[in-house]
């Protein structure tokens, strides 16, 4: 094998799982260590570079961080990174002169965001600090989208979001709320400069059976529809006896929700066992601690109407096979209830873009778009979250956005819309002395600290009352001691290597190896603990003065302690923190203020 370019950013984030899992790519080692360090503030903020949102994804986010956490390859329970997120946004101070605010001279330029959800208040985050005239086009009479009508407010409380998105529009944004786009033809006409949707995926998938249509009691809805009219006030009270139909987080924030409008028996049918569950694992468990019983392999059929009204609903009880493609009806079942509502997905609705503008559209009538730069094929309008590819969450939207922001920048200003600055990275060494770190290198054995919640007996007293309480100076001060500081990468230098294999010996985990080279396949087999996760990559030295041989790392095993650096006599190795240098599209300008400047606003003041 060729010697690894570890000079590439790619490679050294790739190593660091969480963050190279997470769509925004945020720094979580960095941040967690902050916290550490009881500099919340910075942390707060760093997270709020990526992310943009904190506050929000410190209680909501679908966390693709925390099954890639290499933490769970050590004791099976990832850092509670989420959870640790929340902590920074609920106890920062007064970070506002450190965020990004609108330039005294403006571009010239004018957008419009269509919608006010994540999506389209990311894109305005980075497009005012350039200078952009940011007009947001809102249906609702308040911002956040989905995040606002779709997820109930024991979860995401409205003070939380009402800050979170209300820093956005203050920078600068003009909103209309009540505004819905009903003609993209007529908006196109008023003179912006670019088009950005971000409407999301508002229109729940209909479940066509027998009987749906019979219901002149109104007492089967759509799931993502009603909990819209729970949030706004318009829905109060449900029937005792419920049924939800689908098993992804729809259908449990319908199922929760319930419990707390006067569901005394409500239950979610699945049609499939649990391993084949949409919804997040710990969704499942908040649902289920709520006394809801989930029900498995239970295809509906029909509902049951009589004189008009919703009775109960019929199951084929099934028995799938291996791989749950086909299932054997094994009996059918009436189960009686008053209401039913359907969570079986969502997709999109664009009837109010006309279909001769020049927006393709696909199979699934979803926008044809540039995978990369999000540029519809009309070239002056972008798309992104749900509104681009579909449902998928609220990090994903933001992902989407700050492409987005970067494509509709460049095209505002003349520039290819592909283009874009280089990943760049920092290596910075973190040695203090012979055998000390400027970070703290010990394997902590903690176990991963739990959630503290209300009181079950205590949660269901006002449907606003947010069950999560978060966690407390102590579980923080564990939860950020089992970050194994993946950011903090091993830095070999080849030529001072003088193959004593004191690193090979003090190695925990046997990630090392001094071998001859050779094909990968053949010198996976050949280290010390065969490399078999063929998704990370294995790390290999240029040949070393003594003997030729190389030094190979299993980049899948190691878990950063250091203890190589330490015990090398000649410093052939070292710890280098990793920083990996994301462009945004205030990267590209002078007008632009990235809020990694905005940390050292922090550091500037004393704070």
């Amino acid at each position: 094998m060729e010697p690894t370019n570890d000079r590439d950013p790619q490679y050294f984030h790739r190593v660091v799982d969480c963050q190279w899992a997470c769509p925004a790519h945020t720094d979580v080692p960095g941040y967690i260590r902050l916290i550490a360090q009881g500099r919340i503030d910075e942390a707060y903020l760093l997270n709020r570079e990526s992310n943009v949102f904190p506050g929000i994804l410190g209680r909501v986010c679908d966390r693709p961080c925390e099954p890639a956490c290499r933490r769970t390859r050590v004791d099976g329970e990832p850092v509670a990174i989420c959870r640790l997120k929340r902590v920074a946004s609920d106890l920062k101070g007064d970070i506002a002169a450190a965020l990004p605010h609108a330039p005294a001279a403006m571009n010239g330029k004018r957008v419009a965001l269509i919608g006010a959800g994540p999506a389209s208040l990311t894109v305005a985050n980075d497009l005012i600090p350039l200078g952009y005239d940011v007009t947001i086009l809102e249906k609702y009479h308040t911002a956040g989208g989905l995040m606002r009508v779709n997820i109930p407010e024991f979860r995401l409380p409205a003070e939380v979001l009402d800050a979170e998105t209300q820093v956005i529009i203050d920078m600068g944004a003009v909103v209309h709320y009540g505004a819905p786009v009903e003609s993209m033809r007529e908006l196109l006409t008023q003179d912006y400069d670019a088009v950005f949707v971000g409407v999301g995926a508002p229109k729940g998938k209909e479940l066509e059976l027998p009987g749906r249509h019979d219901d002149a009691s109104g007492h089967i809805h759509i799931g993502i529809e009603w909990l819209k009219s729970v949030a706004f006030g318009h829905v109060d009270s449900v029937g005792e006896r419920v049924l939800i139909i689908g098993v992804g987080n729809t259908a449990m924030d319908c199922c929760r929700t319930s419990m707390r409008l006067g569901g005394r028996d409500v239950k979610v049918m699945a049609r499939r066992p649990r391993e084949y569950f949409k919804a997040s694992p710990w969704e499942l468990d908040d649902a289920e601690e709520e006394n809801i019983e989930i029900v498995v392999n239970h295809s509906p059929t029909r509902f049951v109407i009589e004189d008009g009204v919703l009775v109960g609903m019929a199951f084929d009880v099934v028995e799938w096979d291996e791989g749950a493609r086909h299932a054997t009806v094994l009996k059918s079942v009436i189960l009686p209830c008053d209401d039913v509502i359907l969570a079986i997905g969502q997709e999109n609705a664009f009837e109010w873009i006309e279909r001769d503008l020049g927006i393709d559209f696909g199979q699934w009538e979803t926008p044809v778009l540039d995978e990369v730069t999000l540029q519809s094929t009309l070239p002056n309008v972008f798309f992104g979250g749900d509104a681009a590819f579909g449902p998928k969450n609220i990090i994903w939207a933001v992902a989407h956005a700050h492409r987005a922001a970067i494509s509709m920048h460049n095209y505002c200003q003349g520039r290819p819309v592909d283009e874009r600055a280089p990943l760049t990275m920092t290596l910075e060494s973190q040695k203090m002395g012979m055998t000390e770190w400027s970070y703290h290198n010990e394997y902590n054995p903690s176990t991963r600290q739990q959630m503290n919640h209300v009181a079950l007996s205590a949660r269901f007293a006002a449907i606003d009352l947010e069950v999560e309480l978060g966690f407390d100076a102590a579980q923080t001060a564990h939860e950020v001691q089992r970050c194994l500081n993946c950011d903090v990468q091993t830095a070999f230098e080849a030529p001072l290597c003088i193959e004593c294999d004191a690193c090979i010996d003090i190695c925990p985990v046997r990630c090392l190896t001094i071998t001859d080279n050779g094909e990968e396949g053949d010198l996976r087999q050949r280290l010390s603990a065969p490399a078999t996760n063929l998704d990370q990559a294995i790390w290999v030295s240029a040949p070393l003065p003594q003997t030729g041989r190389v030094m190979v790392k299993d980049e899948n095993v190691c878990v950063h302690c250091g203890l190589c650096a330490q015990r090398c006599p000649t410093a052939a190795w070292d710890m280098a923190k990793f920083e990996l240098d994301i462009p945004y599209a205030a990267n590209f300008d002078i007008l632009g203020q990235t809020l990694r400047r905005a940390t050292d606003v922090l550091t500037r003041s004393g704070r």
